[in-house]
């Protein structure tokens, strides 16, 4: 597989963090990177699919209403909460 090498500044006290695991797990500094960007693209790329799937939803009409969800919510102290709004 063909790489590009990427360069970010970070913070000291990160790159600190970054070099004591990669000391305590034997591997390289980059290895640890790639690791951690691989995990946050993939929850950036659900992320992004979630909220499609929402707006989809929505467009369709297949919401709940904000106010029945925000009284739902704060009639959750009460001994006699409201019903899940469907």
């Amino acid at each position: 597989m063909e790489t590009k090498v990427l360069t970010a500044h970070v913070p000291l006290p990160l790159a600190e963090k970054v070099d004591q695991i990669a000391a305590r797990l034997e591997r390289s500094r980059g290895w640890i990177v790639k690791q951690a960007l691989m995990a946050w693209v993939e929850q950036e790329e659900e992320r992004s699919r979630l909220t499609r799937e929402a707006l989809a939803d929505v467009d369709s009409g297949e919401a709940i209403d904000h106010h029945a969800v925000k009284s739902w919510a704060e009639s959750l102290d009460e001994e006699d909460p409201l019903p899940v709004p469907r």
